[in-house]
């Protein structure tokens, strides 16, 4: 390797490693846990994978915008849907009992990132304030 072309590369590689010029950093995740309606809609703005963990019946009935369905005693066998143990996860059911059962599911798979919004009341809660 000729100098000018280490030196080019080590140019490179710095300015890919560095955040764009004007661009923001992006903060970090709150700690995973309980969550109310309003951190809710941030972490699904942020790109969290919602889990509606109720019956296909309830979530017929209404759901949180791009979430997907997975009831709760089948959270455990499905949770290769959701992805990889890393991924950030927001649980949500009607009155929470289930969504506390299918984070302890996911934590069982080594699930990190749970946040259990309990209910959907709470995030229709969210949408009026």
């Amino acid at each position: 390797m000729t100098p000018r072309f280490a030196t080019a590369l080590a140019a490179a590689v710095a300015l890919l490693a560095s955040p764009a010029r004007g661009a923001e950093a992006t903060p970090p995740l709150p700690a995973p846990g309980p969550v109310d309606g309003a951190t809710g809609h941030a972490l699904a703005a942020r790109g969290v994978k919602v889990v509606d963990v109720r019956t296909p019946e309830e979530f017929a009935e209404g759901h949180v915008p791009g979430a997907v369905n997975i009831p709760y005693d089948q959270i455990a066998a499905r949770a290769a849907e959701i992805g990889p143990p890393a991924t950030p996860v927001l649980l949500y059911c009607r009155s929470g009992r289930r969504s506390g059962i299918a984070a302890q599911a996911l934590a069982a798979k080594s699930f990190t990132a749970i946040y259990d919004m309990k209910t959907f009341d709470a995030w229709k809660a969210a949408e009026k304030k």
